[in-house]
C-alpha cells in the first residue's frame, strides 16, 4: 500500500524538474548573443520506481511510479566541430596577417599612380633628355638636380616606410606574445575550476564556453594542438607547450622565433607576422636597395661616340666582340688616345662611373664627381642612404654634361655645347644594367639579373601585385571555409530563440500541470482528513 502523501512528492519532483528546465531556457534565450555560449539542455529521467509498501510483498501490479528528475545540465557541443573550426581559424589568422601586409606593401610603393617610385625615375630620365637638348642651360641643370633629389627622397621614403612597417610587425609580435600569455593564465585557471566544480558533480558548463571561447582566439593566433584529459585541456604549438591542466608555461618572442625557424609554429597570426618581416618586407627592402645602388654603380655598357674626349688617365674596361666571343680589357687613355677615333664601347659602374668621364664647365676642364653618394656613417648606397652629391645639390653647375674638350695641355678647355654625356645619361633609361646588391657581388632581387632600370621596377610592382592577389585569394576562400564551418557549429551550439520560446510553453504547461495534479491532492487530502469520520454529527 502506497503512502497517503506519495502523490505530494510525485508532484513536488515534477514541479522542481519543470523548473529547472524553464530557468535553463531562460539562460539560453538571456545568452542568444553571447559569443561562445553553447546552448544547454536539462536531461530528465523517470526516478526511480518502488514498491507499494506493506508487511509483505505488494500484491499490487507493477512497481509504483515516483516521478521525475533531472540528472544533469549539459551543453550541445561538437567536439569534432570544435577541432574542424580551429584547423582552418588558424590559416585565417595567417592568411589575414599576409593579406594585411601585402595590402600595405602595395599603399608604401603606389603604383601604378603619379607620385610612385616610377612616375619619378621617369622625370628623372626625361630631365637628362631635356638638358641634352640645351647642355649650357642654368634651368636644365637645376631641373636634373631637383629631380636627382625628388628620386633619392622617394628611395628614403619607401625605405622609412618599409623599416616602419618591418618594425610594426616585430611590435605586435610581442603583443600577440602577451595575448598569448594572458589566455594561457585564464585557461589553465579554468582547467582547475572546471576540474574542481565537476569533482563534486557539477557541470560547469559556462566555464567550458569560456575554455573554448578562449581556445578559438588562441588557435588564430597559433597553431595549436589542444588535447581533453581529465585535468583539463593540454594545450602546445608543436614542441612548444603551454598549458598542462591547471599550469601554464609562459612563451616569449624568442621561443615563438625558435618555433618558426624549428617548424613548430606554422600558422596562425604570429607565423602571418614573421613571414611578412622576414620574406616579404625583407625582400622588398632588398630589391630596393639593389636598385638605388645599381643606378649609382649598377654595371652597365655603353657606346661612347667617335670624337669624344675621355679624361687624361681615365682607365676604362674596353669591350670588344660580342657573345661568346666578347673580351673586356682594362685600358688606361693617356695623350692622343685619349680622343677616340671610332666609337668606343666600355662597361661603367653606374650613373656615378658615367658621371666620372664627363667634363664641367671651369677652366682647367675638371671631370664630374660621382652624381650620388651615401650619407654620412653609411657604408654604401641603399634605398635607405642614396643621396645626390652634396657638392651637385648646391652647386647645379657640377654637373657634367660634355664629353669633348679643345686645346692640350694648360690650354684645355670644355666643349660646353657638347651634350654627349647628358645624351648618354638620358640613354640610360633604356640600356640594360647588371643589379648587385651593395656589399655583394651577386644579383638579387626580384630574379631579374639584368635589365633596365625599368624593367626591374615593374618586375618588383608585378612580384607584389601577384602575391597580393594570392594571398587575398587565400583569405577569401579561409574566410568561406571558417565561416561554415562555425555555420554548423552554431547549427549544433547556437541558440534558437524560436525552439526556445516552444521549449518555454512546454515545460511551462508541464509546471502548470504539476502543480494542479498537487492541488488535487490537497483537496483529496482535505476531504479525507476533514471530510471523513463526521457522520452523525
Amino acid at each position: 500500500m502506497s503512502s497517503t502523501f506519495h502523490g505530494i512528492e510525485t508532484a513536488k519532483r515534477s514541479l522542481f524538474t519543470q523548473q529547472a528546465a524553464l530557468n535553463t531556457t531562460g539562460h539560453n534565450i538571456a545568452n542568444a548573443n553571447t559569443a561562445g555560449f553553447s546552448r544547454q539542455v536539462v536531461n530528465m529521467t523517470a526516478s526511480k520506481p518502488m514498491e507499494a509498501y506493506g508487511m509483505n510483498r505488494s500484491v499490487t501490479p507493477g512497481q509504483l511510479g515516483t516521478g521525475v528528475e533531472f540528472t544533469s545540465i549539459t551543453r550541445v557541443r561538437e567536439s569534432f566541430l570544435d577541432d574542424q573550426f580551429r584547423n582552418e581559424n588558424k590559416s585565417l589568422g595567417n592568411w589575414s596577417i599576409q593579406a594585411d601586409t601585402l595590402d600595405k606593401l602595395q599603399t608604401i610603393m603606389n603604383e601604378p599612380s603619379d607620385s610612385g617610385l616610377r612616375t619619378v625615375l621617369d622625370n628623372f630620365w626625361k630631365s637628362w633628355s631635356d638638358l641634352s637638348k640645351d647642355p649650357e642651360n642654368v634651368t636644365g641643370r637645376k631641373i636634373v638636380r631637383e629631380n636627382a633629389i625628388a628620386l633619392t627622397d622617394a628611395f628614403n621614403q619607401t625605405s622609412k616606410q618599409l623599416s616602419d612597417l618591418k618594425n610594426d610587425l616585430t611590435n605586435n609580435i610581442q603583443v600577440k606574445v602577451n595575448e598569448i600569455n594572458s589566455t594561457i593564465t585564464t585557461i589553465a585557471g579554468l582547467n582547475a575550476e572546471i576540474q574542481r566544480i565537476e569533482g563534486l558533480g557539477d557541470d560547469a558548463n559556462d566555464l567550458r564556453d569560456q575554455r573554448d571561447l578562449l581556445t578559438d582566439n588562441l588557435s588564430k593566433i597559433a597553431n595549436i594542438q589542444v588535447t581533453n584529459t581529465p585535468q583539463g585541456y593540454n594545450i602546445s604549438i608543436g614542441g612548444i607547450n603551454l598549458v598542462t591542466g591547471g599550469t601554464f608555461t609562459a612563451t616569449s618572442e624568442a621561443a615563438l622565433e625558435s618555433g618558426f625557424a624549428s617548424g613548430d609554429l606554422n600558422s596562425g597570426e604570429v607565423y602571418g607576422m614573421i613571414v611578412s618581416r622576414d620574406k616579404y618586407v625583407a625582400d622588398y627592402q632588398n630589391q630596393l636597395d639593389t636598385l638605388a645602388n645599381t643606378i649609382a654603380n649598377g654595371e652597365v655598357t655603353i657606346t661612347i661616340p667617335a670624337g669624344s674626349v675621355i679624361p687624361e688617365g681615365a682607365t676604362l674596361n674596353v669591350v670588344t666582340g660580342t657573345g661568346s666571343n666578347q673580351t673586356v680589357t682594362s685600358t688606361t687613355f693617356s695623350g692622343t688616345s685619349r680622343t677616340l677615333s671610332a666609337d668606343l664601347t666600355v662597361q661603367v659602374n653606374g650613373l656615378n662611373g658615367l658621371h666620372q668621364l664627363g667634363y664641367l664647365f671651369g677652366s682647367p676642364p675638371a671631370t664630374g664627381g660621382d652624381f650620388f653618394t651615401a650619407k654620412p656613417g653609411s657604408s654604401g648606397i641603399t634605398a635607405t642612404s642614396i643621396q645626390l652629391n652634396p657638392d651637385i645639390a648646391a652647386d647645379a653647375s657640377k654637373i657634367a654634361t660634355s664629353l669633348r674638350t679643345d686645346g692640350t695641355g694648360v690650354n684645355e678647355t670644355t666643349v660646353k655645347g657638347n651634350n654627349t654625356l647628358a645624351m648618354l645619361m638620358a640613354q640610360l633609361k633604356d640600356t640594360s644594367f647588371t643589379f648587385t646588391a651593395q656589399g655583394s657581388s651577386a644579383s638579387s632581387g626580384s630574379g631579374v639579373t639584368s635589365g633596365t632600370i625599368d624593367e626591374y621596377f615593374r618586375a618588383i610592382i608585378g612580384q607584389l601585385g601577384v602575391q597580393g592577389q594570392e594571398a587575398s585569394r587565400q583569405l577569401n576562400n579561409q574566410k568561406a571555409l571558417v565561416d561554415q564551418v562555425d555555420g554548423r557549429r552554431q547549427s549544433v551550439s547556437g541558440v534558437s530563440l524560436d525552439e526556445e520560446m516552444s521549449n518555454m510553453i512546454k515545460f511551462q504547461h508541464a509546471y502548470g500541470a504539476a502543480a494542479r495534479f498537487m492541488t488535487s491532492y490537497d483537496q483529496i487530502l482535505d476531504k479525507l482528513i476533514n471530510g471523513t469520520g463526521m457522520v452523525g454529527r
